[in-house]
Order: structure tokens, then C-alpha cells, then sequence
């Protein structure tokens, strides 16, 4: 077959994903606390972009129409950086003030210190140094302030050194064994395992355990000595323990059921984590991205934009590149100037489709809103993105790492899709609202006889008329943090 080179014209349609409608889609599924450092970062490196305390919209135009925007994707926005060409006889606009102030006076000021008259009358409301502290001793420096204290020698202190580093948040040796640390010292195995032990009678009790059974001995012989059974149960017995089989124990060690219970009942006390009392882990506080509030009869969704600055492009570039200039100064300005006008309606369009969402989200669980999480409905991606017209990536991107504040609590906003239930009698139910009539069934349980599984989709069944599998009953169960049957007994 011969071959041979033609030319032809062929027209086709693409969806081309520039750097600023990805900029766009990455915003959507940013954090409030991701969207916050980014708008820092942008303002550090874009000397164009200025905090302003009005609304959004300075250069913000009406959307482009593309083949993606018709789908319910990001839209592209033609953004107009045009600015009018001054006239002859034209009148400057006047600057802010930062702009016509005397810059060299400033910086000889800023840089020079403050005089001493000025913290009169302030060291009275000084705090001490005492309170100035950023943070508080965590597990390290409370174990190596204590080895410094020790009658140890200085190889010891080494070696000890090792272990504690070696800890992990709990308080265990986990991260190496004594070995390691004994070839890592140059130094006998023996003689570590002996620094070990001095380690392990240093505050609190029961650190640099190499696991459960060792740390509970390691307590039990230091406040109960004199006590074998104790340390009997937790040597032989502990996955006994565990499941609660206190007759297996008494009968393996010719013990009566109540000394056993007794034994049980001291080692509940006991710490299993005795390292978590120093953690420094801060709690993580959740700021609500979107409120909703119920005014009369209905739920309005206010976005919160507290905390997240508002952008406006800076009057003194605006008048740069209205001037006269150099061309390459010129070119980079209106580059910035694009860029921050992007970045401005992109963080506009996201808190936009943010309230979108919401509303729409209060449309299909009106119930819940108004009785509570007992009354959710099953809820997909797609109903939402149909309702909206949006795709259904879209609505996932919106929904992740964003929380709303309602009259019932705060939620993320993916609580709020649920796959669905069947009911015997009426609609179906969310599986939200199952997990939570699980835990309402087990909080009133009697402890000494804690119900199963199949007893719990046996009330479901006959008091919810829901019908549920009892794997998926366990499967929620273990979701919600919840022991099984066996170890939720209680018999003390």
C-alpha cells in the first residue's frame, strides 16, 4: 500500500484545563483554615492584591460560557484589566494615604526603638514569665528531667537517654528493642534491660513497657506487691481478662469468682496508656463555614467570611499601569493584576456555590432541620448537582472539609449524604439516622446484660420497622466506637 502525505482541516471541541480554572477547582475543595494560608500566601507574593474591608467583585464580570460551564464544571470568567488611558487635562485620583506618605521618614521610624516613656504605666499588666510559656512539658522532658536527677552513671544516663527517646506517645517501647538500643550504646544487653527497669519505676509508673501485660505488672507491683493474685491474673489470664471470662480465670487458677472480680475490679483502674497524661496533642476547634439560621418558617444559609480577607486589586499599580512606565514593568504588573483578579472571583464563586450547596441541602432534610438527626433522609451526590445544575465531582469538592453551623449542631456537609435504609412500613431511612438509634438502643441498655447484635436488629425490626443485616448492625457499631457485647459486660 502506497503512503502518502495529505493535508486537511478538522474542527473539534476540547475542554482545556488552564492553570487558573485549575486554581479554581482546587479552591473549591480547599479547608477554611487551607483557604485562609492560601489568600497569606497569594498576598506575600502578588504585590498587587490588598485586604479590603468591603465585598468581593471589583473586577469580577460576567461568566464566559464554555463547554465546561454548560456541564456544571468551574466556568472561565473573562476578566476585563483594561484600564482607562488618562486624558489631557485630567485630574489625578488621590492615593491612600500609606501610598503618599514620606516612605523614608517611615522606614527611619519603624526601625528605630520605641522610647523608654513609652511602657510607663504598662508593667503592671505585663504578664509574668511564668505565664509566657508556648507549651508545656511533654513525656520527653518529663522522663529526661528525672534521669537527670537519678543516681545513674553517665554511661546509664546514655543508654537511658536511648529508651526515652525511643517511646512512643503512649509510653511504650515500641519504636526499637533493647537490643537495638544495646548495640546502638555499645553496650551489654543486660546491662540496658537494667536501665530499663529504672526507667520504668520513674514517673508515671508503668512507662517503657514493651506492651499491655508488662505495663499493668509493672503498677501492679508497685502499688500492690504483696499482691499474687493480681499479678497472677495479668501474667497468665490477661486475654482472660479481656473478654471478661473471669470463671475461665478462677477455674484455671482454683480461685473463687470473687477474687477474680476483686483482681478485675483494681486492674480497671489501672493506666493502660501512661504516657497520654503529658501529651501535647492542642484540640483542633472547628470554625463553621456556612451558618444557617431559621428566620420565620424558613432557613437562610449566611456564608462566614470572618477571619478570611477580602481582596481588592491596589489603586498605586491601577495608576502604574495607567501612567507611563517601562514596558516590562508594565507587562509584569498586568500579569499580577490578572492573576489577582482571578484569584478574587474564583474565592467569590467558591463561597457562592458554598451557600448554593447549603440551600440546597436545606430543601431535601428540611426534616432534619426542624426535628433533628432522627429524621434524616437518604441523600446522593447527584440529587444535589441535578437540583443545582452542577456536576456531581463539583459537589463533592464543595462538600469536603466544610463544616455548617445549624439549629441542631455542626456538621460537615457530607454528614448530610446518606445511602438509604428500608423501612417495612413507609420511606426509607438514612443510614445517619440508623448508627444513631444503634446508640440510642445500647446507652439504655442494662450493662450486666448487654444486648448483641442480633438482639439489637431484632428491636429495629420491631420497634423502627427497619430492616438491617446484623453484619451492618456490627459494622456501625465498630464506626461509632462501640465495643461488642462481650466486652461492654459490666459485672462491678
Amino acid at each position: 500500500m502506497a503512503m502518502e502525505l495529505k493535508q486537511s482541516l478538522k474542527m473539534s471541541q476540547q475542554l482545556r484545563m488552564t492553570p487558573q480554572l485549575q486554581q479554581a477547582i482546587k479552591l473549591l475543595q480547599l479547608s477554611r483554615m487551607e483557604l485562609a494560608n492560601l489568600i497569606a500566601t497569594e498576598m506575600v507574593e502578588n504585590p498587587v492584591l490588598e485586604e479590603h474591608p468591603e465585598n468581593y467583585g471589583e473586577l469580577i464580570t460576567q461568566p464566559m460560557e464554555t463547554e465546561g460551564s454548560r456541564n456544571g464544571e468551574v466556568a472561565e470568567y473573562r476578566v476585563n484589566t483594561e484600564l482607562p488611558v488618562p486624558q489631557e487635562g485630567d485630574k489625578p485620583e488621590p492615593r491612600d494615604d500609606i501610598e503618599a506618605a514620606a516612605w523614608e521618614s517611615y522606614i527611619d521610624n519603624a526601625s528605630s526603638p520605641l522610647p523608654a516613656n513609652h511602657y510607663k504605666g504598662l508593667s503592671e499588666d505585663l504578664p509574668s514569665i511564668e505565664a509566657t510559656l508556648t507549651r508545656g512539658d511533654d513525656l520527653y522532658d518529663h522522663l529526661t528531667w528525672q534521669l537527670n536527677l537519678s543516681s545513674l552513671s553517665e554511661q546509664e544516663r546514655v543508654i537511658g537517654s536511648l529508651i526515652i527517646g525511643n517511646l512512643d506517645e503512649n509510653g511504650y517501647l515500641t519504636n526499637s528493642t533493647i537490643e537495638q538500643l544495646a548495640e546502638e550504646a555499645d553496650c551489654d544487653v543486660e546491662f540496658a534491660a537494667d536501665v530499663l527497669e529504672v526507667i520504668q519505676e520513674f514517673d508515671p509508673i508503668g512507662v517503657g513497657a514493651r506492651d499491655l501485660r508488662e505495663c499493668l505488672l509493672i503498677q501492679a507491683r508497685h502499688y500492690f506487691g504483696d499482691n499474687d493474685i493480681l499479678q497472677l491474673v495479668i501474667s497468665d489470664h490477661i486475654h482472660n481478662l479481656e473478654r471478661k471470662r473471669y470463671d475461665n480465670i478462677a477455674r484455671e487458677l482454683g480461685l473463687t469468682i470473687d477474687d477474680v472480680i476483686a483482681a478485675a475490679k483494681i486492674i480497671s483502674h489501672m493506666e493502660p496508656k501512661p504516657g497520654r497524661v503529658y501529651s501535647t496533642e492542642e484540640p483542633q476547634y472547628i470554625t463553621p463555614d456556612i451558618h444557617v439560621y431559621k428566620v420565620g418558617d424558613d432557613y437562610v444559609a449566611v456564608i462566614n467570611d470572618e477571619g478570611i480577607p477580602k481582596l481588592k486589586i491596589s489603586n498605586y499599580y491601577k495608576d502604574t499601569l495607567a501612567g507611563g512606565g517601562h514596558d516590562e514593568a508594565k507587562k509584569y504588573i498586568q500579569e499580577k493584576v490578572k492573576s489577582a483578579a482571578w484569584l478574587i472571583q474564583s474565592i467569590y464563586r467558591r463561597q457562592r456555590t458554598i451557600v448554593k450547596v447549603t440551600d440546597s441541602i436545606i430543601k431535601f432534610q428540611r426534616d432534619f432541620f426542624d426535628k433533628g438527626i432522627n429524621h434524616l433522609k437518604p441523600l446522593v451526590l447527584r440529587d444535589v448537582a441535578e437540583d443545582i445544575g452542577m456536576h456531581e465531582s463539583t459537589i463533592s469538592r464543595v462538600t469536603t472539609n466544610k463544616y455548617v453551623h445549624t439549629p441542631q449542631g455542626i456538621f460537615e456537609l457530607k454528614y448530610f449524604f446518606n445511602s438509604s435504609i428500608s423501612k417495612t412500613e413507609g420511606d426509607d431511612i438514612a443510614s445517619e439516622a440508623v448508627k444513631t438509634k444503634i446508640k440510642q438502643i445500647i446507652d439504655v441498655e442494662d450493662v450486666r446484660r448487654p444486648l448483641s447484635d442480633a438482639k439489637i436488629v431484632k428491636i429495629l425490626h420491631d420497634e423502627h420497622n427497619i430492616e438491617i443485616a446484623r453484619r451492618t448492625v456490627a459494622k456501625y457499631r465498630e464506626m461509632l466506637g462501640v465495643l461488642s457485647s462481650t466486652q461492654r459486660k459490666r459485672l462491678f
